[in-house]
Order: C-alpha cells, then sequence, then structure tokens
C-alpha cells in the first residue's frame, strides 16, 4: 500500500496492466444538451436559465437501449473500454439516483441509462468507465459554495453521495474520470482525500483520473497528445469532430481514419492511451461518420494491432523522425508505420543495431533487407503501398538487440 495526497490504494501493477494494454478507449458525452446540438456547454455558453433548460429533462426520449450500439462499435473498433458521462456540467444524472429528482428515471428518458450502459459493455467484454462532472450548473450551492461555508458543505456531501451510489449500484468499476474542480480551488475543500478513500473501500480495483485536483493513477491531457514528464500514466482525450457532445458538423472536422491511426501510434510510441469520442445523437445513435471511421480503425488494428497494444517503450530518445513513417517500439522490435510509401525500398538512416529479421506486419511475410554502415534498406517492396484501409503499412524490423537510432542533423561525411 502506499499513499498519494492522501488517498490509500492499492499500486500492484496488475491493477493497471489492462489499462496499458488497452490502449485505446471510446468516450461518451451524452446529456439534456444533446437534443440542442451546440456543444455540451451550450447552457454556459448561451447563458441559459435554469428553469428553462430543466424542461429539455421532460423532452429527451432516447430510443431503446442504445449503448449496446456504442459498446458493439467500440468493440469493433478495437477499443478496449469505455468512459460514458454519468452526469455532466448540467447537473442532470443519468441513474437513479435518491438525492435529486433532476434524473432519468423520474424525468423523460423514464429509466436508468447509466444501467443500461453497464449491461452493454460487460455484454461485449469492455472495462466500464464512468465519467463524473463536479462542476455542477445545476445545484442551487453549486457555485455559491465557495464563498459560504454550509453551501460548500452541503455540496461536497451531495457529491460525495452521488459518487457512492455510483460506486455502489453496478457492480465493479474499472475507471472514474472526474471532470471541472470548479469552484472550489483545492482538494481540501473539495475533500477529494476522504472522497477516493471512500470510492476505492468500494472499488479496490477502480483507476482513477487526476481532475479531483490529486494525481492518483493518470493525467488527463485534453484535445492534445503530450507525455507526462513525470512519468505517470497519462491519456489523451480526444473529440472527434470538435465537439464533445453531438453538434453537426461537416466532414472535414472530423478526424480522418489516418489521423485517428496517427493519434494511435503517437500514443503508443509515448507510453499513453486514447480516449476519443463519439457524441450521440439525442436518441442515443452514433454519428454516421463516426462509425464509417471507426469500423475502418477497427479493420486496420485487426491486422496491425501488435504496433499499437500492449506493452511498448517509449521512442523519444531512442528513434528520431522519419518523412515516411513513425515508430513503436517493444523490446528488441521496432514497428514502423509506413504512412507516406517510398516505393520497392525503404531507407532507414542511423540504425547500427543488427537487423535479424524484416516484414510486413500484416501479412507476415519476410522481406529482403541489407544492412549497411549507418543505414538497413528494406527491399523487395510492393510499388504501391499494400494497406487498402488506410494506406499505412507497418513494417516489423526484429533485431539482435534494443534498436536506437542516431541522425542528427549534419549531412552525411564519407
Amino acid at each position: 500500500m502506499s499513499t498519494s495526497k492522501g488517498t490509500q490504494r492499492m499500486t500492484d501493477s496488475k491493477r493497471m496492466q489492462w489499462w496499458h494494454d488497452a490502449r485505446f478507449g471510446m468516450f461518451v458525452h451524452w446529456g439534456l444538451y444533446s437534443q440542442l446540438g451546440r456543444h455540451e456547454w451550450v447552457m454556459n455558453r448561451e447563458r441559459i436559465p435554469v428553469p428553462e433548460y430543466e424542461k429539455l429533462a421532460a423532452s429527451w426520449k432516447p430510443k431503446a437501449r442504445p449503448a449496446r450500439d456504442w459498446a458493439r462499435l467500440a468493440k469493433q473498433a478495437g477499443m478496449k473500454y469505455v468512459v460514458m458521462t454519468t452526469k455532466h456540467h448540467e447537473g442532470f444524472c443519468l441513474w437513479d439516483t435518491k438525492l435529486t429528482g433532476y434524473n432519468a428515471v423520474q424525468c423523460g428518458p423514464g429509466r436508468d441509462l447509466v444501467a443500461e450502459y453497464v449491461e452493454a459493455c460487460r455484454e461485449f467484454g469492455l472495462k466500464i468507465g464512468f465519467y463524473y462532472s463536479l462542476m455542477d450548473w445545476h445545484h442551487p450551492d453549486g457555485a455559491r459554495c465557495v464563498k459560504h461555508e454550509a453551501s460548500r458543505r452541503r455540496f461536497v456531501a451531495y457529491t460525495h453521495g452521488l459518487v457512492r451510489e455510483l460506486m455502489s449500484n453496478y457492480g465493479k468499476i474499472d475507471v472514474l474520470w472526474y471532470d471541472v474542480a470548479w469552484p472550489l480551488p483545492t482538494p481540501e475543500l473539495w475533500e477529494s482525500a476522504r472522497l477516493n478513500a471512500m470510492v476505492r473501500s468500494i472499488q479496490p480495483h477502480i483507476i482513477i483520473n487526476n481532475r479531483a485536483l490529486l494525481d492518483e493513477d493518470f493525467g488527463t491531457p485534453e484535445e492534445h497528445i503530450v507525455a507526462e514528464k513525470t512519468g505517470r500514466a497519462w491519456e489523451a482525450c480526444m473529440t472527434f469532430n470538435g465537439s464533445w457532445g453531438w453538434q453537426a458538423t461537416p466532414p472535414e472536422d472530423w478526424h480522418s481514419v489516418r489521423s485517428v491511426l496517427n493519434m494511435l501510434r503517437q500514443v503508443s510510441a509515448e507510453g499513453g492511451n486514447l480516449l476519443l469520442n463519439i457524441g450521440p445523437k439525442p436518441d442515443g445513435s452514433i454519428p454516421e461518420l463516426a462509425v464509417e471511421r471507426l469500423h475502418a480503425v477497427g479493420k486496420w488494428l485487426s491486422k496491425n494491432g501488435e504496433a499499437a497494444y500492449g506493452k511498448k517503450d517509449v521512442v523519444q530518445g531512442r528513434f528520431e523522425w522519419m518523412n515516411t513513417g513513425q515508430f513503436t517500439l517493444s523490446g528488441r522490435t521496432a514497428y514502423y508505420w509506413c504512412a507516406r510509401w517510398p516505393g520497392t525500398e525503404l531507407a532507414l538512416g542511423g540504425i547500427k543495431t543488427k537487423l535479424l529479421r524484416a516484414s510486413i506486419l500484416a501479412d507476415g511475410e519476410a522481406l529482403g533487407f541489407r544492412q549497411e554502415k549507418d543505414r538497413i534498406v528494406i527491399t523487395g517492396l510492393p510499388r504501391n503501398n499494400p494497406d487498402r484501409i488506410a494506406g499505412v503499412s507497418v513494417l516489423k524490423l526484429e533485431f539482435a538487440s534494443p534498436p536506437k537510432q542516431a541522425l542528427g542533423a549534419g549531412c552525411v561525411i564519407p
């Protein structure tokens, strides 16, 4: 056992191992805001009064069990876990809470949407994550808690009570994903250490993010991919089309299949995870472009997933940039994600480590190569990129020892 800023927790590698191996997850932002289709911050950005916004709770009528479609797509896309918004900043709870009537059971949906989500994830063998927004625009103490101690105590008790319900009512939960610790500026005011200790007493194997103002298990860079300098685990959360909640946007605003694969390569190369959002429509259906592109990503991963999933070594400091592709690494094996096909030969400069075997990962067929003083030349490649899904072929390079590349900016001197 060890302590992370006051929270005692299990720290053995087995608790985090599935998450590191998973690499790729689905984020689902779905709530009352989906009906307006103008971003999940629409209540705040448009200053919609609470009584007016509350009317959305009665009008929300999702279709039957849409979470099965999300879980099925996540499985097909090669994702290993899902994180869904149980309560976003708007304050509407998607489960059968006993602490407020502003919830999916007592309002328009008339059913526990969190329970449906949990059941769907388990049906498709996916790990289960709950997103929970600490910020709450609906609760009367949600803003004034920063100025009045009595309000703070009420709001903290409400927050802890809701999280306790989520941790208690649905069996094993794998990830707790807090968001926006506003307006209280410190973990002491949120009583975050006590909150997370309660969470772990109910869910001892759970993984918790850093947004309750404690470091906990992993960092959460948003809309950019950057590794934690401290060496802590991290997960880049990314929108698919620039909006977390449902919003109609033109095709060019959506990440392409190649872009999603490049994000996966980036996180794998630097030891992180990718949590990619889908933003279902009001009825729970998935935007068509998300379905189309994630299906393609899944097909690609079914052939090339070895280059992304599981334990990978950090590339930075080991390999340099190339103009035809980039690397992921695992021990003595380097995976070269070739996104700009060179033709029948590929030269990789600056590698002196002895190469034993080269192949195209998708089919396993061996390739010819010659190893020269300061470079490796892969020969016998197809004239055109053999990957018909995204134009990204992975070359698997197996070395006698952990490989390293050294190029620098200077020219070659005979």
